[in-house]
């Protein structure tokens, strides 16, 4: 009993010796084919990674390179916005200074359009004045001789000159004297016509003042004589006969420096005449062309007392 136990032991133990050598060469055989698989496995991780290793400098070296050709296109863009803005300056700079010609162009056109009213303006007063002045004088000068019966005043003040029968300043030249008496210059005649002038002796100033014009028309005194004609017509009151006068210092002696007095006096001569309509014309051209003259400053002060 017991021999047979210990064989049925070394049966089984032979038995399971040779059972288990099967296993392990099944299990070497398995192993080997893991190991392979493994190096396998691994050669072809290892070539993934390789792969991935390449793919990541390819993709570094094509980042940088879209870094460079951002870099260089945001500074061409740069370049091209700096360029475009200063063209733009430049443009705007330009399009100002044709603004502002334009603007002076326009401000000087309308200064242009304005003196041409002005002058115009001014122009055609001054010959609608000329004229209403002339047929003014004319009626009533023509007035004054129809009504001489009728007014007595005013005859009574025209009797005081019709010695005169009609005649002018100029026509009282005293008669010329032997041809011993040395003549008079143009200056002396008018100093010595001023002093009479001054002492009230209308007569022999006005015939030396006539004297001036007729002998020495182009004297510097010349257009001061006229004036101091018109000025004996006023002083005698005779008004009608005085703004003729002044005329011609106004129409003869356009730039002599009595201008801007015998457009005063023929304003006041008007307003003795009661008509303040001409009066007021003459006073207001004065003012406008001569403002900084002393008669141009009266002419604004009694344009302000005429209703």
């Amino acid at each position: 009993m017991p021999k047979r136990l210990f064989f049925t032991a070394v049966c089984l133990i032979v038995v399971w010796g040779c059972a288990h050598q099967d296993d392990v060469i099944i299990l070497d055989q398995r192993l080997a084919r893991m190991e392979k698989l493994g190096h396998e496995l691994d050669r072809k991780t290892s070539k993934l990674e390789d792969d991935y290793d390449a793919m990541l400098a390819q993709d570094r070296r094509s980042s940088k390179a879209l870094e460079r050709d951002n870099a260089a296109l945001q500074e061409e863009i740069s370049k091209s916005d700096s360029k475009h803005e200063q063209e733009n300056q430049k443009l705007r700079a330009q399009y100002a200074g044709i603004n502002a010609n334009i603007v002076e162009l326009r401000d000087d056109l309308q200064a242009v359009r304005g003196n041409l009213d002005e002058t115009s303006f001014t122009f055609n007063q001054r010959l609608d004045t000329n004229e209403q002045l002339g047929r003014n004088i004319q009626t009533k000068i023509e007035k004054m001789a129809q009504d001489l019966g009728k007014l007595e005043t005013r005859v009574q003040y025209i009797e005081q000159y019709l010695n005169l029968k009609e005649e002018t300043v100029g026509s009282r030249l005293p008669p010329e004297t032997g041809g011993g008496e040395k003549k008079l210059s143009a200056d002396d005649l008018y100093a010595s016509s001023k002093q009479s002038f001054d002492q009230g002796d209308f007569e022999t100033a006005g015939a030396g003042f006539a004297k001036i014009i007729k002998e020495f028309p182009k004297s510097q005194d010349a257009d001061n004589a006229q004036f101091w004609i018109g000025e004996i017509y006023y002083r005698e009151k005779w008004y009608e006969k005085a703004i003729l006068e002044y005329q011609k210092v106004i129409e003869n002696y356009p730039k002599g420096n009595k201008v801007p007095a015998a457009l005063l006096k023929q304003g006041f001569a008007f307003l003795s005449l009661g008509d303040k309509a001409n009066a007021r014309l003459i006073l207001k051209e004065l003012a406008k062309k001569y403002p900084q003259t002393n008669e141009g400053k009266i002419a604004v002060q009694k344009l302000k007392e005429i209703p």
